[in-house]
């Protein structure tokens, strides 16, 4: 028979329960066994869904690591406790499933990188996007030869303005002090897919952008600071009730801890939390638009565009090869491909990910692909020696920007 994982789990938010219903649907691979929250609602809720011995559930990190538990810590906290916790999980012996992104902080990872060569255990990004069948299928047309050599990449994430406004001015992080600047927070996806497609280490960048229109002196003549009590309410497009009630916005799941969610708990939440505020009267300082120039070691050369100011949410990326062109549209829902002199191919994106969901099919695919990485010798896609060239991109583009675009080294 196969192993089963035991699995604890510390941080029960929106991701950390994505990954854990999935290993919940992997009854054969995965058992669940502990879980922490400081939030008891959350916890109770957890205990409930995954049907964890009480004795077994923690409020207090201290208790939760008193003694090692299971095989494997997902460790799933807010950015800033990623490291700490994984630090942790490696001193009593487990392996580590970290989400994204590892820390906002280079000292940190560095003494993760320590760590981990200290106690020998595996520790995997969740770098979802790697396991998306779009985005794998591109990979392997690239390592095909389909288009040649790859020449350039033109990559746009499109943030979406809802979504801008629930995580980057309203939400967890709105703030690059306590969570991570954006470019790291949103797009260490999009860093970590350039280095996957380009296939080398990132030689140089630039990066250039700023918080350009949610802020006090954009809010509107009379408007109040918060959306309940506002002359706009109703007509303003960032109406939160609006947003979270009317028009079921994915982020209502996470506006409040009540189960069921209903549009009274959700009232309440707005009512009184964060969620509820004027998006022009936060405090918010992370960027709300920004493009980054990378050239990587083997002379690919690749821009990342973000913006929260899309209708639509979706990746649009764009491979320029010395025999072809292929444009990977979440936006439309098809991969083009265009051999130079040949008839275009279009895949639609929908037919590669029939069945599997989340993050276009990665959150399923991660799982899946993360026991064979856990029983196997070979390196996984996502450890987190592979990994954190992103994060070494994501600071350098930050102080880049923060330097008004000039050019940084990565090694």
């Amino acid at each position: 028979m196969e192993k089963i994982y035991k699995v604890s789990c510390i941080g029960l938010g929106h991701r950390g329960f994505c990954y854990l219903e999935r290993m919940q649907k992997e009854s054969n691979h995965y058992e669940l066994v502990s879980l922490c929250d400081l939030n008891q609602k959350r916890l109770s809720f957890g205990k409930d869904t995954f049907n964890v011995k009480e004795d077994n559930c923690f409020t207090s990190e201290d208790a939760f690591f008193k003694e090692k538990r299971g095989d494997l810590l997902v460790v799933s906290t807010q950015d800033r406790d990623h490291v700490g916790h994984a630090i942790k999980g490696l001193k009593l012996g487990y392996d580590i499933l970290l989400e994204k992104p590892i820390s906002g902080d280079k000292e940190e990872i560095i003494s993760l990188i320590e760590a981990q060569k200290k106690y020998n255990h595996k520790i995997f990004v969740c770098h979802v996007l790697r396991y998306a069948p779009a985005f794998t299928k591109v990979k392997e047309l690239i390592e095909s030869g389909t288009i040649g050599e790859l020449v350039m990449i033109d990559a746009i994430e499109n943030v979406e303005y809802r979504h801008q406004s629930h995580s980057y001015v309203r939400g967890n992080w709105r703030d690059s002090k306590v969570a991570s600047p954006m470019i790291l927070a949103k797009c260490c996806h999009d860093l970590d897919l350039l280095v996957w497609y380009a296939n080398s280490p990132c030689d140089t960048l630039s990066s250039i952008g700023d918080l350009r229109y949610f802020k006090k002196e954009n809010q509107p003549l009379g408007a109040s600071n918060r959306c309940k009590d506002c002359k706009y309410k109703g007509t303003c497009l960032f109406d939160a009730y609006k947003i979270y009630i009317e028009q079921q916005f994915w982020g209502r799941a996470m506006i409040s801890d009540e189960r069921p969610i209903t549009d009274e708990t959700l009232k309440h939440a707005l009512d009184n939390g964060p969620y509820g505020r004027c998006v022009y009267n936060c405090d918010n300082n992370v960027v709300d638009n920004e493009i980054t120039v990378i050239k990587f070691k083997n002379g690919v050369t690749a821009n990342l565009r973000m913006t929260g100011f899309t209708a639509h949410a979706g990746r649009i990326m764009k491979f320029y090869g010395t025999r072809g062109q292929i444009d990977l549209d979440e936006m439309s829902g098809y991969i083009t491909v265009m051999p130079f002199g040949q008839k275009d191919q279009r895949i639609e994106i929908s037919s590669l990910i029939e069945g599997v969901n989340g993050h276009g099919g990665g959150d399923d695919g991660l799982i899946h692909s993360l026991y064979q990485n856990l029983i196997s010798t070979k390196e996984g896609s996502t450890t987190l020696a592979v990994s954190v060239e992103s994060h070494l991109m994501a600071f350098a583009a930050e102080e880049s920007r923060l330097n008004n675009g000039s050019s940084f080294k990565i090694h």
